[in-house]
């Protein structure tokens, strides 16, 4: 594909409910995002609910957020699906970093546009986060009081895993070693002027002895089925210091403080991040709700619509976005 047809794919069809056009904002430290708003044809002369989304982390607004976003938007809301800063058609430099604070921002600055919207009724905004953009979502309405409701989906706290790996399995002396490793980077780094890559996020063939959750992630973001060009999943990778700024900066310290705006968790019984989704539910005040979907994993609240619950999202964000 040429570039014009990279940007223009799309791993879904365009709906015939809704439009959608490319609109830019800037963030709080100045970066240029892009997103895509999504606007129901049929929404008459009131001001509309609207939800900014974004998410997985290493994907891009033409993927699930996208999908997540038009679907929300046939069934009535403005919606705006997002690229964060560094990332597909969003400005930065230099490409590929990730951020805990400027991700978080990014949800913010998407809330700022959508509430200078007409269309859009600036009391009745929130927030939908999907894989590690879950723990973004939620952080950004712990901190931010015009988003009335938050929902995330198959949610990943990208500080905890960073920091400590999956189910916290990394010890002190492990951690100690990859902060000196990603010390010495830098210096490599500086010196050369330019950040180096990490290994590529996901393999470019399965060679059959990769855990199920890779090969999960696997069968989305390298098939036909997720593949976008744009993608850091897909194509591309992390620049290799990219955990440094989520190594110590624990991303959900003021998870009471969404409360008393309401939480929606969504998780696959069979997801191996369910247990994310678990623990902020433990450490969340009321009203919360924590909704397992029957033997579904991961990847499957990407972009199956027949499993997620995309009745229960209509019906969460209609009851708290009055």
């Amino acid at each position: 594909m040429n570039k014009t047809e990279q940007a223009e794919h799309y791993t879904f069809q365009l709906s015939d409910k809704v439009s959608r056009e490319k609109v830019t904002f800037k963030n709080r430290y100045g970066i240029m995002l892009t997103g895509d708003l999504y606007v129901p044809k049929k929404h008459g002369n009131e001001p509309l609910a609207a939800l900014a989304i974004s998410g997985p982390f290493g994907a891009v607004k033409e993927q699930s957020s996208g999908l997540y976003a038009q679907t929300m938007a046939e069934r009535g809301f403005a919606t705006l699906a997002f690229d964060p800063s560094y990332t597909g058609e969003s400005g930065g430099e230099p490409r590929n970093v990730a951020s805990p604070d400027i991700n978080t921002e990014d949800f913010s600055a998407a809330v700022d546009y959508l509430g200078l919207q007409q269309f859009v009724d600036r009391n009745r905004i929130g927030i939908i986060g999907i894989c590690g953009f879950g723990g973004m979502a939620l952080n950004a309405t712990a901190i931010d009081k015009r988003v009335k409701a938050v929902a995330t989906t198959s949610m990943y706290d990208m500080t905890r895993v960073m920091s400590k790996g999956y189910n916290d399995m990394v010890t002190l002396e492990q951690r100690s070693q990859m902060l000196e490793q990603l010390g010495q980077q830098r210096w490599e780094d500086a010196e050369k002027g330019t950040p180096a890559p990490s290994s590529r996020n996901l393999p470019k063939k399965l060679e059959g002895n990769e855990p199920q959750f890779i090969v999960d992630y696997f069968n989305y973001y390298h098939t036909p089925r997720g593949f976008h060009a744009n993608s850091i999943n897909s194509n591309g990778s992390w620049t290799a210091t990219n955990p440094l700024s989520f190594m110590n900066m624990p991303l959900l310290t003021y998870i009471k403080e969404i409360s008393p705006r309401p939480m929606l968790l969504i998780a696959g019984e069979k997801a191996h991040s369910r247990y994310f989704s678990e623990d902020i539910y433990k450490m969340a005040a009321e009203p919360k709700e924590l909704m397992i979907i029957p033997n579904a994993v991961h990847v499957d609240l990407y972009d199956k619509v027949d499993i997620i619950p995309f009745d229960k999202l209509e019906t969460f964000f209609k009851e708290h976005l009055k």
